[in-house]
C-alpha cells in the first residue's frame, strides 16, 4: 500500500515539475502599430531590427490602419485592451487617440507637429509621462514649398492647397500656408477633402476656377492616397507639390520636406530602446534635421514645365 502511495506521488511530482519552468518563461513582447497604412512600416522594422528585434522572432506586431480617422479611438482602446507591451503611432491622430486610451502603456509617435500643444508630453527634453516619439516637423516648411512652387512656375496667380478638415493640425496648417503665399505675393484656395470622393470634388474645383498649381498639406490619409492625388494632377495637367518624397516617387512633380522613412525608422529604435527597459518620460522628442527636395523631371516635361537650375542643384534627387 505504500509503494503504491509512493509511485502516485511520484507520478505527480513527474508531471508537475516542468509547470513552473514553463511560466517563467517570458512571453514573446507585443507591439501595436496604429496608423493610416502600412507605408511606413517597413521602416519602422528596420529600426526594432537594428536594436535585436524582429518581428515574429523575439517580437510580435499586431497592425491596426484605417484611413477613417474617426475609428482611431476604437482601435486603439482595442490594442490597449490586448495589453500590448508598447503602441507605436503614425499620425497624430493615432497618437491622440492613443494617449486617451491609455496612461499607463508607453506610447511611441511619430507626428508632423508640436507634441507639447496636443498635450501628448509635458515638455520636448524631458516628456513626462508615458509617451514619446518623433516630431517630423511637417507643418513648418510652407514657406519654402510656396516659395519653391513659384520659382518652379511663376506665373501662377492662385495656388489650390489641400487640406484634411479632420487632421488636428488643418487650422495651423492653413494659417501658415496663408502667411506663405502672403510672403510670395499670391492668392491660394483652401480645398477640403477627407476621404477618397472629396479629393475627386477638390480636383473638379481646381479645374473648374481654373487654379494654377496645388500645394497639398501633410496628412497621412494623403500620403496613403498618393497615387490617387498624383493620378488627377497628371491627368488635368495641375503642377502640385508635396510634402513627401514618395508622392515624387510614383509621378508627382515635386516634394519638399522631412526623410519621413528614416524618422520612422528612429522611432522604431525607442520603442527597441523602452522594451530593453527605458521610460518614455526619459526619452527626449526627436525632432527632423534634414529636409530633402525630390524633382520629378520626366513630370515637369509632362507638364510642359522647365525647371529652373537653382532648383536642378538644390535638389536631393531628380527623377528621370
Amino acid at each position: 500500500m505504500q509503494r503504491r502511495k509512493f509511485i502516485t506521488l511520484l507520478a505527480g511530482v513527474t508531471v508537475t515539475w516542468p509547470l513552473p519552468a514553463l511560466a517563467q518563461q517570458p512571453a514573446m513582447p507585443v507591439i501595436a502599430y496604429l496608423g493610416v497604412s502600412d507605408s511606413d512600416a517597413s521602416a519602422f522594422r528596420q529600426g526594432l531590427g537594428e536594436a535585436g528585434f524582429v518581428d515574429g522572432k523575439s517580437v510580435l506586431i499586431e497592425y491596426r490602419f484605417t484611413k477613417d480617422y474617426s475609428r482611431m479611438p476604437d482601435l486603439a482602446a482595442e490594442l490597449v485592451h490586448r495589453h500590448v507591451a508598447v503602441i507605436a503611432t503614425a499620425s497624430t491622430q493615432a497618437a491622440l487617440a492613443a494617449k486617451t486610451a491609455t496612461s499607463t502603456i508607453p506610447i511611441v509617435f511619430a507626428i508632423g507637429d508640436d507634441p507639447v500643444k496636443f498635450g501628448l508630453v509635458a515638455a520636448i527634453n524631458h516628456p513626462g509621462g508615458n509617451a514619446t516619439g518623433v516630431n517630423l516637423v511637417a507643418i513648418d516648411l510652407e514657406a519654402k514649398r510656396m516659395g519653391t512652387l513659384r520659382e518652379l512656375v511663376p506665373a501662377i496667380g492662385t495656388i489650390g492647397v489641400l487640406v484634411n478638415p479632420k487632421n488636428p493640425s488643418a487650422a495651423k496648417q492653413s494659417s501658415d500656408i496663408q502667411d506663405a503665399a502672403r510672403a510670395v505675393e499670391r492668392q491660394i484656395l483652401i480645398l477640403n477633402a477627407e476621404d477618397e470622393q472629396e479629393i475627386e470634388r477638390a480636383f473638379a474645383t481646381l479645374v473648374q476656377q481654373k487654379i494654377g498649381a496645388l500645394a497639398v498639406a501633410g496628412d497621412t490619409m494623403f500620403a496613403a492616397r498618393r497615387i490617387q492625388i498624383v493620378t488627377l494632377a497628371a491627368r488635368y495637367s495641375i503642377p502640385t507639390i508635396y510634402q513627401r518624397k514618395e508622392f515624387a516617387e510614383v509621378g508627382g512633380l515635386i516634394s519638399y520636406g522631412t526623410d519621413y522613412s528614416e524618422m520612422v525608422r528612429q522611432q522604431g529604435l525607442y520603442v527597441a530602446r523602452i522594451l530593453k527597459g527605458e521610460r518614455p518620460a526619459d526619452l527626449p522628442i526627436m525632432q527632423s534635421t534634414r529636409f530633402e527636395l525630390f524633382i520629378n523631371l520626366k513630370t515637369a516635361k509632362a507638364l510642359g514645365l522647365t525647371v529652373p537650375q537653382s532648383l536642378l542643384v538644390a535638389a536631393d534627387k531628380v527623377i528621370e
